[in-house]
C-alpha cells in the first residue's frame, strides 16, 4: 500500500492558516498571513527539497492547489522543489472545481476518501499532502494519513485554523525523527502507532 504523509507548516498553538504571505487565506479574517516566512532559511530549504524529492504524487486541497499553481511554474529551472512539485503527478480534491490546468494535474471526482482510498491501495510510491488544511481534517477524520512531517515554528497566532481541529481521531503516534533548525523551527516526523494509551500518575500511583 502506498504510504500518505501530510506535512504542513503548524504555530506552537496549532494554527496552519496562511504561512506564507498576507493575502494567502483571509478567511475568517485572518490578518498574520506570512507568520512562517522570516524563520525560513537555507538549511529550511535544503529539507523541503529532501521532503519533496520522496513524493510520487501530491494530493492538494483546492486553496492550496490553486496557491501552488499560480507561483510554482514561475520558479527558475534548477530549483529542485519548484521542478519537482511542477513535474510530479497531482491529484486535486475539490467541491468546486471542473478543470485543472497545472501540468500532470488530475480532478478527483466522487467521494474524495474513497478517492484517496483507491490512490492509496494503487501502485506507485508516496503521496504527499501539502497545505489542504479542510482536506487533512478529512484524511484524519477517515483515517487515511500513515505520517505526519510537522515543521513547528516558534511563534504564537492565537486565532485561526489548526491542524488538528474538532473531530480529530484519537490515536497514538511514534517519533521517527526531529531537527531543531538555527531559525527556531522544530522538524518532526510522526508515524501512526495504533490506539492512545491511558495511565495515571502521581504520588499514589507509584508512577512519579
Amino acid at each position: 500500500m502506498r504510504k500518505l504523509m501530510v506535512t504542513t507548516f503548524v504555530s506552537v498553538d496549532g494554527v496552519m492558516q496562511a504561512p506564507g504571505g498576507g493575502d494567502e487565506d483571509r478567511d475568517g479574517g485572518f490578518e498574520h498571513g506570512g507568520w512562517a516566512v522570516p524563520h525560513i532559511d537555507q538549511r529550511f530549504i535544503q529539507l523541503m527539497a529532501a521532503l519533496t524529492s520522496r513524493a510520487d504524487a501530491l494530493l492538494l486541497g483546492r486553496r492550496t492547489y490553486d496557491i501552488f499553481a499560480a507561483s510554482w511554474p514561475l520558479a527558475e529551472a534548477d530549483d529542485p522543489i519548484g521542478a519537482k512539485l511542477n513535474g510530479v503527478r497531482k491529484y486535486v480534491a475539490s467541491r468546486t472545481l471542473d478543470t485543472v490546468s497545472w501540468q500532470n494535474s488530475t480532478l478527483l471526482t466522487g467521494d474524495v476518501t474513497e478517492a484517496v482510498g483507491r490512490l492509496k491501495q494503487g501502485v506507485g510510491g508516496e503521496i504527499q499532502v501539502h497545505g489542504s488544511g479542510e482536506l487533512i481534517q478529512t484524511l484524519v477524520k477517515h483515517d487515511l494519513v500513515d505520517e505526519f512531517h510537522l515543521l513547528v515554528f516558534p511563534v504564537l497566532i492565537g486565532s485561526g485554523k489548526r491542524l488538528f481541529a474538532g473531530g480529530t481521531v484519537p490515536s497514538g503516534l511514534k517519533l521517527v525523527g526531529t531537527t531543531a533548525l538555527s531559525t527556531g523551527v522544530l522538524v518532526s516526523t510522526y508515524e501512526r502507532d495504533g490506539k492512545v494509551e491511558y495511565g495515571a500518575m502521581g504520588p499514589e500511583t507509584g508512577n512519579w
